[in-house]
């Protein structure tokens, strides 16, 4: 080794020494202050007085679920840091990455103004070498996350910086990295601030049975000297475990003083490992610069390779149709008393949740989100969907300019991260123009990603032929074309300390205030109809899923994951439309979804979950709900069988003896078996009662590679309270004090009550659980947590903290959480069964009759006024008809009553139930080729399906304005045989 390139890996000691970059985390020795102190750019500045934070932070975290979002505070805040670059050479390179400020950030070296990042959203960089001195450097930054902040060259508004859905915490609550390099470099991914690109890695030529790829890197690469260079390009190909199963190059070139060029390579790679769900098989991508001779710049890129396809209504995840099911989660992810600033294992853990609730799709909402996300979901094995930044409409101008620059923004500094699948332009609807103008992002920065641009809606033929994906959020879309799944469903909502009528604290399902005059009952369930509706909802769309004809459903994502300091429409002051509370405790929807989505489209591993908790009063009786994927369930108390069970929606099972006398509660064992379509049990699952609370219980839960001192790290507490078996009690109430000593800083949890207990030293267990966070400090050490209740047992745990090497202001940068594999590869069989074949339309009796199947749900065909309402279509050809699959206008509000015809035959009779979309009609067996469907009568409308306070009313339209309900009005046709 020369002594050029062991003093430039000895500079590098903070990264991997294959490195030939430093680059530092530059999180920790921060001080903060709100407020707007003159001079606070200064140098000589005394911050003295300032509060010593590390990153992320954001200033104004003690309001996260304290607070409404619309009074989360704002204003300015000054963040300052002194550091030392080491060993600083003549012509080196300085950055400094942030991945995000809210809202706007005006950033200062040495007095000196380097940058100003106004969006709120995407990660910025700036080079502050010719800024730097000698010995100590201050780096200070003014942030303003004013709801109304206008961008200082136009004064326009940001569309996304919005009190309905993107909680506001201001300031730095996103991590920085300080970045050295040569003169010669790869640059780094941040366009609108350094108008560079950096490193995309990509595959191509899958062969997925026999685990091959064409892998090829590029690297933009530039040279700040004031020379030419003679620069070869090399890339390795390391597994998850660092060793390398691959190298290729490119030939040296001469890059002339002042040139940007890009340079590539790439090579068939066999023995691949493909990044899928539940499966975060990552590599490490390691792209590096010889320079004159000598090996001079080197970057590591972490991604995955993975093959997909959106064609024919689905969407293909390494040649394997997937029917998406997981969460519309707002993009703060945030934490009581925390918001989004969290260290990167606890993402893993709130992220990996929502796969173990067998969650494939993270549809992130309205903004991109942070990087530490992103990789989050990498290493899990969990696609997602990254918007750039919008509000419910499509904008023009300068606004539609922003949204514009933030896609081209989150596009290059993500296009390595394998889990995003999806770039969303809006969350509402965009025109044909602005969706190719997105796709002409997605085209010139990610030609290779396989990643399909889309936007909500997008029903029209015309934006079909220009979108790759689109769909609703409220209701059942389907398509022969381009994928379609629900942007987001089921926005219900039920705190967690509810189970039931029957059970403390006695809260009536429904129980609260209206909300804007409407009724909220549907805004303050209980659990248990929660869990319900949530099973309920989901069926629609797996009941359409591929397997089921030509034109299917692709699913839908469920608002939110977890509990939300967001637009809340229920009694609390923040969205409880979680599956899991704001500590991530899980609620029984939690478990009804595991149990639902537990396969890539039909079920593939039985499960089931009984509703509720099995602690109640002698002489208590009630139904008994399970979720079960099984055909048949049977419910055994104590040994006897309960039953018979009514099955619904095909998840549910419901269990009355006797419809006046339900089930008799006895104390015991409940076990509900579940069993195939032959009568073997195929899954069980158990509620036992609790005994008597004794004793209180707590977890620790942290990172897996330890509790890190470095004033950033967190770790969570649990407290139950259990009986003598260590069991918990689920309906325990308890008041709970808490004492920590040691470095550490309480930050608390959340509970019902005042404030919601956010910050507060004593709260309460609900359902017998609840949990708490403590944050390191810069200090290392022993931490002791000890919890009381008064006729309880108390508890206590100890933590250490492992110290963290801060020197000069800058650290190595932390270890990234270990890989997810636990799903394994993609199965190479089939996702599904087909369970019914579409017999086509060539025509109709009817005047623009064909607009009843086209596969364009934003067209419908109507009968005309004093003309009969009936249409007859003509198949293909004749074919045993097993049912008619009709989207109706009015679907939610209208029932028609209607007869169907095959031949002349009549095959149905009956009154079409409201739904959310589609609805199915059993036919009677019969041969045929023309189909007439007849209105017999008026159509009904009231009672249908109730979507309240909508903000947006014209999202819940089903097209019946000006349409009589003397009239037929068919928006889809469908005619279908058995397989």
């Amino acid at each position: 080794m020369n002594l050029r390139l062991a003093l430039l890996l000895a500079l590098a000691a903070a990264v991997p020494a294959h490195a030939a970059r430093a680059l530092y985390d530059f999180n920790p020795g921060w001080k903060l202050t709100v407020g707007d102190p003159a001079n606070a750019a200064r140098p000589a500045f005394d911050d003295s007085g300032w509060k010593a934070v590390s990153l992320p932070h954001a200033w104004n975290e003690d309001d996260a679920f304290r607070k409404d979002i619309a009074d989360l505070s704002t204003g300015i805040a000054w963040y300052r840091k002194h550091f030392r670059v080491p060993g600083l050479k003549p012509g080196q390179k300085v950055f400094l990455e942030f991945e995000g400020a809210r809202q706007a950030a005006e950033v200062f070296v040495n007095g000196r103004r380097v940058a100003l990042h106004e969006n709120g959203i995407s990660a910025f960089g700036v080079e502050i070498a010719a800024a730097l001195v000698d010995g100590d450097n201050v780096v200070a930054v003014r942030t303003d996350n004013r709801w109304d902040y206008r961008e200082q060259a136009t004064g326009q508004r940001f569309q996304w910086n919005d009190k309905n859905f993107f909680a506001n915490y201001g300031g730095l609550p996103k991590n920085v990295r300080l970045h050295v390099t040569e003169p010669v470099y790869q640059t780094l991914p941040l366009y609108g601030s350094l108008g560079t690109t950096g490193v995309y890695v990509y595959a191509r030529d899958f062969d997925i049975p026999h685990r091959k790829a064409t892998i090829t890197a590029e690297s933009q690469v530039r040279n700040d000297s004031a020379r030419a260079h003679r620069v070869a390009y090399e890339v390795e190909l390391r597994d998850k475990d660092g060793k390398r199963v691959a190298r290729f190059d490119a030939p040296a070139q001469t890059i002339a003083p002042g040139a940007t060029v890009t340079l590539k390579a790439g090579a068939p790679v066999a023995g691949l490992n493909f990044w899928s769900w539940g499966y975060g098989y990552l590599y490490d991508v390691v792209t590096t610069l010889e320079v004159d001779g000598e090996p001079l710049d080197a970057v590591t890129t972490r991604t995955g390779f993975r093959k997909t396809a959106f064609r024919n209504g689905m969407i293909e995840l390494n040649d394997r149709v997937i029917q998406v099911h997981g969460y519309a989660q707002r993009t703060t992810n945030e934490w009581p008393a925390v918001g989004s600033a969290v260290p990167a294992w606890l993402s893993d853990y709130s992220n990996g949740l929502a796969l173990a609730s067998n969650a494939n799709l993270i549809r992130w909402m309205h903004v991109t989100p942070w990087k530490q996300d992103v990789e989050s979901l990498d290493r899990l094995g969990m696609m997602e969907a990254m918007p750039a930044g919008d509000s419910e409409a499509d904008v023009k101008d300068r606004r539609w300019e922003q949204r514009l620059d933030v896609m081209r923004d989150a596009i290059v500094y993500n296009r390595n991260n394998p889990s995003i699948v999806f770039y969303e332009s809006g969350n509402k609807g965009v025109s044909a123009d602005h969706m190719r103008a997105m796709k002409a992002l997605r085209d010139e920065f990610d030609p290779y990603g396989g990643r399909a641009a889309g936007s909500r809606e997008m029903l029209s033929r015309e934006l079909q032929h220009v979108a790759e994906y689109g769909g609703e959020m409220l209701y059942i879309n389907k398509s022969a074309g381009m994928p379609m799944w629900a942007m987001e469903y089921a926005r219900d909502e039920a705190l967690r300390k509810y189970w039931d009528d029957l059970s403390p604290p006695y809260h009536r399902d429904g129980d609260g205030p209206l909300y804007k005059g409407q009724d909220a009952s549907v805004y303050n369930r209980n659990q248990d109809s929660f869990a319900i509706e949530d099973v309920q909802r989901w069926y629609d769309y797996w009941r359409e899923r591929p397997g089921t004809g030509t034109r299917v459903s692709s699913g839908g994502v469920n608002i939110v994951f977890s509990d939300s300091n967001t637009h809340h429409r229920g009694a609390e002051n923040y969205r409880r439309s979680g599956e899991v509370d704001a500590m991530r405790i899980a609620k029984d929807a939690f478990y009804a979804h595991q149990v639902m989505w537990d396969g890539w489209v039909d079920v593939e591993h039985p499960r089931a979950h009984i509703v509720g908790h099995w602690n109640y009063p002698a002489g208590t009786v009630k139904p008994v709900t399970v979720v079960s994927s099984a055909d048949h369930v049977k419910l055994f108390l104590n040994g006897k069988e309960v039953g018979p069970a009514v099955q619904s929606a095909r998840f549910l099972f419901t269990f009355d003896r006797v419809a006046q006398d339900k089930v008799a509660w006895a104390a015991g064992e409940l076990k509900a078996v579940g069993y195939d379509a032959h009568g073997k049990p195929v899954c069980e699952t158990t509620l036992a009662t609790a005994g008597a609370p004794v004793a209180l219980k707590l977890t620790p839960i942290v990172s897996p590679q330890g509790l890190r001192a470095d004033g950033a790290d967190m770790a969570l507490v649990q407290v139950e309270v259990v009986d003598a078996a260590s069991r918990r009690h689920p309906l325990a109430l308890d008041m709970v004090d808490f004492d920590v000593q040691g470095p550490a800083e309480w930050r608390g949890g959340i509970a019902q009550g005042p404030d919601n207990y956010v910050l507060a030293r004593s709260l309460p267990v609900e359902g017998g659980v609840n949990r708490v966070l403590l944050r390191t400090t810069p200090q290392a050490g022993r931490i002791v947590v000890r919890a009381r209740a008064q006729g309880l047992a108390p508890a206590e745990v100890v933590l250490e903290s492992k110290p963290v090497t801060l020197k000069d202001g800058l650290a190595a940068l932390p270890p990234a959480p270990p890989v997810h594999l636990d799903r394994g590869p993609t199965p190479s069989t089939p996702s599904f069964t087909v369970s019914r074949v579409a017999v086509p339309v060539t025509a109709s009796d009817a005047p623009d009759g064909s607009k009843s199947y086209d596969d364009d749900e934003t067209t419908a065909w109507t009968s005309q006024a004093g003309a009969t309402p009936a249409i007859t279509y003509t198949l293909a050809r004749p074919a045993r008809l097993a049912q008619v699959v009709l989207k109706l206008t009015g679907w939610r509000d209208r029932s028609y009553p209607l007869k169907v015809y095959v031949d002349g035959r009549e095959a149905w009779s009956g009154q079409t139930p409201k739904s959310l979309g589609y609805v199915t009609l059993p036919l009677q067996p019969v041969q045929g080729r023309t189909v007439r469907i007849e209105l017999a009568g008026r159509a009904e409308e009231g009672g249908g399906i109730k979507l309240t306070e909508v903000a947006n009313q014209a999202n819940t339209a089903t097209g019946t304005k000006g349409v009589s309900t003397e009239v037929l009005s068919i928006v889809e046709a469908e005619f279908y045989e058995r397989p």
